[in-house]
């Protein structure tokens, strides 16, 4: 997958990384798969598919966690090799860099690990994309350093995702202004609409979200001219078992999608 294949795409469209939370079980994962694959091909919108195969940040200690990590990238190079599609997901440790790496094209660090300097490293040296999604304590500009150290680790396959900043102890908020500054780092930049929305640490122990704000803010990231968009999307957001509280229905995505690329359309 080429880097610069997602800034300029053939189409003029933002690109998606989409998929659900966590893989819960082969089946309702193709499910997903397929359906936004034919929503993607549709609306000419290039698509990696997104799946944690293990979530390692959770609320609770009883939270689900994942199926097995070799089980679970197995199904995410299933879908790889049967939609013929770029995958990613998400590592939290050096160890765990060259594992995922054989099973998916982009590794994302997560926003908590973003400054992890040999986390940084270790995925750097897979030669895979990187997604280094942005810390919600760090400013825009502070991003410049976390891709540095994947440059300067002779990898220059970078993108940078915001998910928001914290305001106060259980919301965040997305300054817009941070997707026009780091896009003069000359990386693809990406709002993850779905995190943006978290309510973090809710008195149940359990994170809440606002999914119907999803609408609202990814229409400004693409006014503002965002490469792409992550989001994370089921069948049945109540029935999920991580992040259900801000994922958008899959029933929504593609009116979802049709008004974004009117957006794109209309700016360009």
């Amino acid at each position: 997958m080429q880097i610069e294949q997602l800034k300029h795409t053939a189409s003029g469209n933002f690109f998606i990384m989409a998929g659900p939370c966590i893989v819960e079980g082969e089946d309702i994962v193709m499910q997903i798969a397929e359906r936004i694959t034919t929503i993607s091909d549709k609306h000419s919108i290039p698509f990696i598919f997104k799946a944690s195969y293990r979530k390692a940040n959770r609320s609770r200690i009883d939270s689900f966690t994942g199926i097995g990590d070799e089980a679970a990238l197995k199904i995410i190079d299933k879908v790889r090799k049967t939609f013929q599609i770029p995958v990613v997901t998400d590592i939290h440790s050096e160890a765990e860099a060259a594992m995922a790496a054989e099973y998916v094209d982009v590794l994302q660090i997560p926003a908590f690990l973003c400054r992890q300097t040999d986390l940084l490293i270790a995925a750097a040296k897979t030669g895979k994309v990187i997604n280094i999604k942005k810390g919600q304590f760090l400013s825009p500009d502070s991003m410049q350093f976390a891709a540095k150290k994947v440059s300067d680790s002779g990898n220059n396959r970078i993108m940078i995702t915001d998910r928001g900043t914290m305001f106060g102890y259980h919301d965040l908020i997305v300054d817009y202004r941070g997707l026009a500054e780091m896009k003069q780092f000359a990386y693809p930049v990406i709002l993850d609409i779905t995190h943006s929305l978290q309510q973090p640490n809710q008195n149940s122990g359990v994170t809440g979200g606002r999914p119907d704000m999803i609408e609202t803010i990814a229409k400004a990231a693409i006014a503002v001219g965002v490469d792409g968009l992550f989001l994370e999307t089921h069948p049945n957001p109540s029935q999920a078992k991580s992040d259900g509280a801000n994922m958008l229905h899959l029933d929504k995505l593609e009116q979802l999608l049709q008004k974004l690329v009117r957006i794109r359309q209309a700016i360009m």
